[in-house]
């Protein structure tokens, strides 16, 4: 998707009226005259003459237009964001009003704004812009990228993402951003699609308070007792919300949660969610670790960690696959050879790993220790 062209625009793109006031090569006391506001344009063109003026090579000049433009009223800003003005300057009017919620619904729904404008509003939006932005359902087919990026934002409701994923599978979309996507049509198939409404439904505000209670500063969710797992007292209300969870729900809380919802989502029965969560670029190898420890998760979960390049740089995880039965012996066996002298002799002392792969464990020692 790509980006309208950067500013400043040649004088030959801006109206006849204000060339003059933006020519570089023109007396920079009169560019500021028009950046303070204080030459004879007014209405859309004054806006153009601004946003323009806010890309100024002259730094002092630029911050000037912007505060000129962050300062218009409603009255004469709000009718320029719904003008068919030049996508460069619709998007410049986007960022500086990245916090008015107002503004930027009206920026959203001007059909001269790029659909990458949209789409970086669509990141950081509220839950009332989200909604604004999702009910334009012809720009959400044209430029699928937008549903991704409603989808990824923690904001926007789940009722609005079922009601998307529902609307892109109908026309045929393939959301290559949303890993979990296909698994998210397939749980959608046969159930109602609430249509919009003005206030978020219950099933919503449950949700929200899912992500609400997730904490960002977890890594895992359980303690061992004994050797055995069990879940940590605190996050015991996050098992029950996420235990009343749908499907489609519970697969984007795999993208849109932190660490302590993975943790859990990693150990669901349903090898699509638990496959959602691994796969959630938000995991980190320091949570990669910990799940690979984890007697409680899948072989397709191991195999997946034991098969992804960028984590395989880290020892710990190795070592956390090799001393988890779980792990398949093909993966555990590639890494043995990857380990220190004495984690070897502690997974020939193991109680817990397959006679395999102590046997193969005590040749490598073997070898190793008569090279030293």
């Amino acid at each position: 998707m790509e980006r309208p062209p950067a500013l400043p625009l040649p004088l030959n793109q801006l109206p006849e009226a204000i060339q003059r006031f933006c020519d570089t090569s023109g007396p920079a006391p009169a560019r500021m005259m028009a950046a303070r506001g204080l030459v004879p344009i007014r209405g859309n063109d004054q806006i153009i003459l601004l946003a323009q003026l806010s890309a100024d090579p002259d730094a002092e000049i630029a911050k000037t237009a912007s505060g000129s433009i962050a300062k218009l009223p409603p009255n004469v800003l709000h009718p320029a964001c719904s003008a068919p003005l030049p996508p460069s300057i619709l998007e410049r009017l986007a960022d500086i009003f990245r916090d008015s919620v107002d503004t930027l619904a009206l920026l959203c729904g001007n059909p001269a704004t790029a659909d990458a404008t949209v789409e970086i509003a669509a990141r950081r939006a509220t839950e009332e812009l989200a909604e604004r932005i999702a009910n334009n359902e012809q720009r959400m087919l044209r430029a699928p990228q937008l549903i991704e990026a409603l989808y990824k934002n923690r904001n926007t409701r789940m009722s609005t993402i079922d009601r998307l994923i529902d609307l892109a599978a109908r026309h045929g979309l393939d959301l290559k951003g949303i890993p979990a996507y296909k698994e998210h049509v397939e749980a959608l198939r046969g159930q109602l699609i609430p249509e919009p409404s003005d206030e978020a439904l219950p099933s919503d505000m449950a949700f929200s308070q899912t992500l609400a209670d997730d904490d960002n500063d977890e890594a895992v969710a359980t303690d061992k007792v004994d050797g055995t797992e069990s879940v940590k007292t605190k996050f015991k209300p996050m098992v029950m919300l996420i235990g009343e969870m749908t499907k489609p729900e519970k697969l984007r809380l795999a993208m849109v949660g932190n660490a302590a919802a993975r943790s859990l989502l990693v150990r669901d029965r349903n090898k699509a969610v638990a496959m959602a969560a691994i796969n959630s670029p938000q995991v980190t190898a320091a949570e990669a670790t910990s799940i690979a420890s984890s007697k409680e998760v899948g072989e397709d979960i191991l195999r997946f960690i034991g098969n992804k390049r960028d984590w395989l740089r880290n020892a710990e995880i190795k070592r956390a696959l090799v001393f988890n039965p779980k792990t398949p012996v093909g993966i555990t066996l590639r890494f043995l050879s990857h380990l220190r002298v004495n984690d070897l002799r502690d997974v020939v002392r193991s109680r817990s790993v397959s006679g395999q792969v102590k046997a193969a464990a005590a040749n490598l020692l073997d070898k190793k220790e008569k090279n030293s």
